[in-house]
């Protein structure tokens, strides 16, 4: 199993700062041994997502470290060009020395597609139109008038992951052999909204490795919320502020913690509460990749600093994980 940090990049402060810190956090986390480093994309809103530009970022990030795969958790495909998404990660690839990890998805805000000339209505058509035409560009095969990819990035073929919250987008994703990305925040059916993830996403999970080509390794991730504290008190101050700024699918009292940590799936306390909490999580027995984040907890960051450090140190070795290289905290 590879342990993978991921933010949306909601730190409390100017955009600027934002980057700034989530570049410093992602920093911490390769010197505590991570494998994988994940962000978000979103467009118009702060208060969802502080970062419209993921590959520019990713860029500033690969300058700043040297070892940690660096992956967009998603690029909302339907929104972008994919002859200038080849294009732009085919040499963010090569900046990387072949860090690059390439999650994409059909996106989930309807109100970001108006401005960008799509109709959210129409995003599954638009999303497999151009993921078509990007593994089509990664494959060197003709752009039109006889154009073709340069620089070339055939290896972002074995990097692609296709972000789900159905079952058919577990079997396509299965099908083409590519990873599956699956989120912490996924939505809850109509007639069940309290589902836990687990229970959702089995099915999902059920029906890619059915449909993954005979001989292809599974490449299955996980993301969860996991905030880790030196105190469960100090833990659970935390878990009430950020929740309770949270919206739900179902009315639930403000100071019911106990149900808001419950509804948002959240992993939160000192490293052994994190621990048993995770281990009760039948879903990632079955992953190849657990992504941890802080939302929608959002502690201070010099907080997000010392969970990275007591997942790395704690968590993750009594889930299994195995760091790669030596740790390195200098």
């Amino acid at each position: 199993m590879r342990l993978g940090f991921f933010t949306r990049l909601l730190d409390d402060v100017p955009a600027g700062e934002r980057y700034r810190l989530a570049t410093e956090q992602i920093a911490h986390a390769e010197a505590y041994g991570f494998d994988t480093a994940w962000v978000a994309q979103h467009h118009f809103d702060g208060a969802e997502g502080g970062l419209p530009a993921p590959l520019v970022f990713l860029a500033h990030v690969a300058a700043r470290t040297s070892r940690i795969r660096l992956g967009t958790g998603i690029i909302t495909l339907p929104l972008e060009q994919p002859v200038r998404v080849a294009e732009d990660t085919a040499v963010l690839d090569l900046l990387t020395g072949g860090r690059l990890e390439v999650g994409v998805g059909s996106g989930g805000t309807p109100a970001s597609f108006a401005p960008f000339g799509h109709d959210s209505a129409e995003r599954s058509a638009v999303y497999a139109e151009h993921l078509a035409v990007l593994l089509n560009a990664w494959s060197g095969g003709d752009l039109g008038g006889g154009n073709r990819l340069y620089p070339p990035a055939p290896r972002l073929l074995e990097a692609v992951w296709q972000a789900t919250f159905s079952v058919g987008g577990g079997v396509r994703a299965g099908q083409a052999g590519h990873g599956l990305m699956l989120s912490r925040t996924q939505p809850r059916p109509a007639d069940d909204p309290q589902a836990t993830l687990a229970q959702i996403q089995r099915p999902i999970v059920d029906a890619y490795l059915e449909h993954l080509p005979a001989g292809a390794a599974p490449r299955i991730m996980a993301s969860r919320t996991a905030f880790v504290a030196d105190s469960r008190a100090e833990a659970l101050r935390y878990a009430e502020l950020g929740l309770g700024r949270g919206r739900l699918p179902f009315e639930l009292p403000d100071s019911d913690l106990d149900r808001r940590i419950a509804a948002f799936d959240v992993h939160v306390g000192t490293s052994q509460d994190v621990i048993e909490s995770l281990k009760a999580d039948p879903t990632l027995e079955r992953v190849t990749d657990l992504v941890l984040q802080v939302h929608s907890v959002d502690p201070p960051h010099p907080l997000v600093l010392r969970s990275i450090e007591l997942l790395a140190t704690e968590v993750a070795p009594a889930l299994g994980w195995v760091p790669s290289t030596e740790l390195s905290t200098t």
